[in-house]
Order: C-alpha cells, then sequence, then structure tokens
C-alpha cells in the first residue's frame, strides 16, 4: 500500500510539473529575441535624432542585439508615435520622444491612437530647458526685463518659437499664462529661420532649445534672458530661471523619453529600464547628453508614465486658456 501511495505522489508531481509552466517557461522567455526598432519622429539629423543613434549603439553593445534607427517625422511626431503605437507588444519597436509627445495628445481631439493610453513608458532619460534670448542690441537684459516691458505695454512684444505646439511655443505660452502678459507670436518652421529672423530684427524674442541657441549664445550674437526649466542649466550657469526672475512656480523644461506599445510584458519594460539606466552611464552618452543640456534623471517605469500624465493634463490647460489650435 505504501508503494502504491508513493507511485500516486510521484504521479502526480510529474504531471502537476508538466501541466504547469508554459506560463512559466513563457516569462522566462530571453529578451531580445531579434533585432530592436528605435524610432524617432523627428527627421534626421536633428538632436533627438543623433540622441537616438547615440542610444541605439549603447544599447545594441548592452543587449547584444541590432538597433535599427528608423526616422518616421510628420504631423507633430504623431506618425511617429502611431508606428509604436501600433506596433507588437514585444518590446522590440521602441519611440523616442520629448515632451511633443504629451503635447500632441492635449493639443489634437482626435489621434490614430488612444493618446497616452496607448503607450508603456520605459523611462524619461532626462531633462533640458527651453531658452528665451535677444539680439545682443536689444534693451532687454533680463528675464524680470522682458516679463516688466511685456506687461506695461501689452501687444508690443513679439516672439518666434520653432512652430505651433512646439515645446518653445508652449512653453512661452504657459509664461504668458501665467504672468497674464499679451505677447505676439509667430510661429517658424523651425528654430532656424526663427533665429535668422531675431537677429534681423522681424522679431523681438525667440524661445528655443538649448542646442538651437548656444552657439550663437556663445559668439555673443544673442542674449540669454532666462531658461524655462526648474533650475539653471550646467551650460548656463549664469543665466537664470523665469521663476528666479519672477515667474513663480514657473518651470517648462523639455523631456527626453522613451515608450513601447501597449501591452509589452511589466518584465520586460523593466529590462529595458535597466539597460537605459547601465548605457546613460557610459562616457558616450554622457558626452551626447551634455552637448544637448540635458540632466540626466532615469526615472522609473511608474514614474515616467506618471510624469507624462500630468504634462497631458498641464498642456490641456495651458492649450485651452491660449486657444491654441494645430497646424
Amino acid at each position: 500500500m505504501k508503494s502504491f501511495f508513493t507511485k500516486l505522489a510521484c504521479w502526480l508531481a510529474l504531471t502537476a510539473a508538466m501541466a504547469c509552466p508554459w506560463g512559466v517557461f513563457a516569462q522566462s522567455t530571453a529578451y531580445p529575441t531579434k533585432t530592436l526598432r528605435l524610432i524617432v519622429p523627428f527627421p534626421a539629423g536633428g538632436g533627438t535624432d543623433t540622441m537616438a543613434r547615440t542610444l541605439g549603439d549603447l544599447l545594441s553593445k548592452d543587449l547584444g542585439q541590432s538597433v535599427v534607427i528608423e526616422n518616421k517625422a510628420g504631423a507633430g511626431t504623431v506618425i511617429g508615435n502611431d508606428a509604436v503605437a501600433k506596433s507588437a507588444p514585444d518590446g522590440h519597436t521602441l519611440l523616442i520622444n520629448t515632451n511633443a509627445f504629451a503635447a500632441v495628445v492635449a493639443l489634437h481631439s482626435k489621434l490614430p491612437y488612444a493618446g497616452e493610453n496607448a503607450f508603456s513608458a520605459v523611462t524619461l532619460l532626462g531633462r533640458a530647458p527651453n531658452v528665451a534670448v535677444v539680439n545682443a542690441d536689444s534693451p532687454l537684459r533680463s528675464g524680470s526685463d522682458f516679463m516688466s516691458y511685456a506687461k506695461a505695454n501689452p501687444g508690443k512684444l513679439s516672439y518666434g518659437s520653432a512652430g505651433n505646439g512646439t515645446s518653445t511655443h508652449l512653453a512661452a505660452e504657459l509664461l504668458k499664462s501665467s504672468g497674464q502678459l499679451f505677447v505676439t507670436h509667430i510661429p517658424y518652421r523651425g528654430a532656424t529661420p526663427a533665429i535668422t529672423d531675431l537677429m534681423g530684427g522681424q522679431v523681438d524674442v525667440v524661445f528655443g532649445t538649448l542646442p538651437s541657441v548656444a552657439p550663437f549664445i556663445a559668439s555673443g550674437k544673442l542674449r540669454a534672458l532666462a531658461v524655462t526649466s526648474a533650475t539653471r542649466s550646467p551650460l548656463l550657469p549664469t543665466v537664470p530661471t523665469f521663476a528666479e526672475s519672477g515667474a513663480k512656480g514657473y518651470e517648462a523644461d523639455v523631456w527626453y523619453g522613451i515608450f513601447v506599445a501597449a501591452g509589452t510584458p511589466a518584465s520586460i519594460v523593466q529590462q529595458l529600464n535597466s539597460a537605459l539606466k547601465r548605457v546613460t552611464a557610459t562616457p558616450e552618452f554622457k558626452k551626447r547628453a551634455q552637448g544637448e543640456g540635458l540632466v540626466i534623471s532615469m526615472e522609473t517605469p511608474e514614474e515616467a508614465q506618471a510624469i507624462v500624465r500630468a504634462d497631458v493634463i498641464k498642456w490641456r490647460k495651458v492649450i485651452q486658456a491660449q486657444s491654441i489650435k494645430p497646424d
């Protein structure tokens, strides 16, 4: 009888072992198993693109799989976002985007994907400021000068941005909204024509990304009034923030984030987060980040998702208050 029960116990154990673990084996499947695609929703050659290429090279070495960079620019990053939102949720298609990712959700009432809910955030790599700059001959010397003059002379100042709904546009509109300023917006198609007109005297102020204006500040052709981040930039340590200049609580920096399609297993999202922590700690990436004025932060997936959701709400309020419409 004892022999019978021993055999029965062994048979039950064997049956359980055979029946169970399809899920266990599936969970332990190696990742990645094929080439990764890193989608950049901006044209080749820009700051996000060059950052993506550095990141791709380093991720390839870290994960042991090739990383192919694909530029899918257009519609304010919607085209690239949509490609990732509709990709297989297996962690092999990644999106790198700025806070334009949150802005387009706030700006468009209808998108081809389910807004921020179509993605799982892997991390925010870090943050960089926008900068308000003037021609070197401008009488405006500081952020407080700009705000004081704009408040005392409604409609007399104009500012240029890289385009409607861009981070530079929204940063300025948040300042206008919070400070009750009336400054005319002139949208350009990119930073270069805006800066050209600023130096030519056709516009009074330009809100630009740090990499786009830094060479002109260094050469003395432009003067920085203030940065839009909560803290001063390491690349412009003598330039105050707008918050320091009188816009209490103002903050409108640019973050760079990595996303995958919603439904990607949490274990894969965490593996990607860990890999990105390793590669962003390398000298190669730190050098690239410094060139973009990026302060590396590397949030957890949960923290990144919460920041993105909060940004959608923040920018939707600004867009509605300022009656901003997409091009």
